[in-house]
């Protein structure tokens, strides 16, 4: 059973009535980004008093780390007079105004040159990022077409896992696609359209599920195809698999435990495990060069993690020691669920670029 009382099961009741049911692309579209009652329209969700904690509020090391990579990749461009700095979903602001701030310190040349744009479609986090971001003069934009052409470095942290996808089931009859109905009580309910799709040649045991991220796919191609032709670099970093496969990533988020994704439409995050593998073979298609995935852990600390943490440390007090140490050790924990491990770095860069830090 899945009843609730949010304002945008109402919505979508009527819609399944009127319609039928409905992809799950569609509905996690919905819940995430609905006018009026979607999930990140109507709230910041992270921190201990939201649903869950993104690295940057983690460890301040993490944004100056990304900071410091922008640099590199700059001095890998040829140092451009101007280019667009760039993050896709920016949370809080927090990894970008950490960034600027080990720019200013480090690499004040790379930080004049610096053209920031924020890709958000939050009213509420676009406030939040506007406070936190206080003098760096950013533009806002609600997808990556409005971006202004030129070289571009843009960083994207546990962003294409928001993106809505597409699922199938594997059944006697092929691949069929997983939809949302209405199950007794109006409650809503899995299902699986009648007929397959059969452009799904797939291998798959009877009850596999298949993730297709068209979203991300598709902003991959647009990415890495302005990459090629402008040059720069993206780099995305998420929880997810390197190798792909059949499996049901779907997940809801609330008050930092795991819930059920039809529980409560717009009152949960809804994520799906990113599929690095496919997000490459996009971009390469598209004529940018793909560098790793590596593992978080691995990533941070060939940037010098561990280092910064001691620097860190060496001037801190017996309470800010342990919570820097605790911050760098949750950032790069390897155990089976650990961020370190669980999280994947991918870089896309243009052609005839240096290879990018890290990766």
């Amino acid at each position: 059973m899945h009843v609730s009382g949010t304002p945008l099961l109402g919505e979508l009741r009527r819609l399944i009535a009127h319609e039928g049911p409905i992809s799950v692309e569609r509905y996690m579209a919905l819940c995430l980004g609905h006018p009026v009652h979607g999930y990140y329209r109507t709230r910041d969700p992270l921190g201990a008093a939201g649903d869950f904690t993104t690295a940057p509020e983690i460890s301040q090391i993490f944004g100056e780390l990304l900071g410091l990579w922008t640099a590199e990749v700059w001095h890998g461009l040829g140092r451009p007079g101007a280019f667009r700095l760039v993050e896709l979903g920016p949370g809080r602001g927090t990894l970008m105004a950490d960034a600027l701030r080990a720019l200013r310190a480090a690499a004040p040349d790379c930080l004049a040159a610096a053209d920031l744009h924020l890709v958000e479609t939050s009213p509420v986090l676009r406030a939040a990022q506007a406070r936190a971001l206080a003098g760096a003069a950013p533009t806002w934009h609600d997808g990556i077409d409005t971006l202004p052409g030129g070289p571009m470095i843009a960083l994207a942290n546990e962003f294409f896992d928001a993106l809505p996808v597409r699922q199938y089931q594997r059944t006697a009859r092929g691949w069929c696609e997983r939809r949302i109905g209405l199950g007794p009580d109006d409650a809503l309910a899995f299902g699986l359209s009648p007929d397959p799709t059969p452009e799904i040649a797939a291998d798959g045991a009877d009850g596999a599920i298949l993730t297709l991220p068209a979203v991300a796919l598709d902003l991959a191609r647009q990415l890495a195809g302005r990459l090629a032709r402008a040059g720069g670099a993206l780099l995305a970093i998420d929880y997810g698999d390197l190798y792909g496969g059949t499996a049901d990533t779907l997940q809801a988020v609330a008050r930092h435990r795991f819930a059920d994704p039809l529980a409560a439409p717009g009152e949960t995050d809804l994520t799906a495990q990113v599929d690095f593998a496919a997000l490459a073979r996009a971009a390469a298609g598209e004529g940018a060069v793909v560098h790793g995935p590596v593992t978080q852990a691995d990533f941070l600390l060939s940037l010098g993690l561990a280092q910064r943490a001691e620097r860190l440390a060496a001037r801190a007090n017996p309470a800010q020691v342990a919570a820097v140490r605790a911050g760098a050790e949750r950032l790069t924990d390897r155990a089976t669920r650990g961020m370190g491990h669980l999280f994947k770095v991918m870089g896309l860069a243009g052609p005839n670029q240096p290879a990018l830090p890290g990766l």
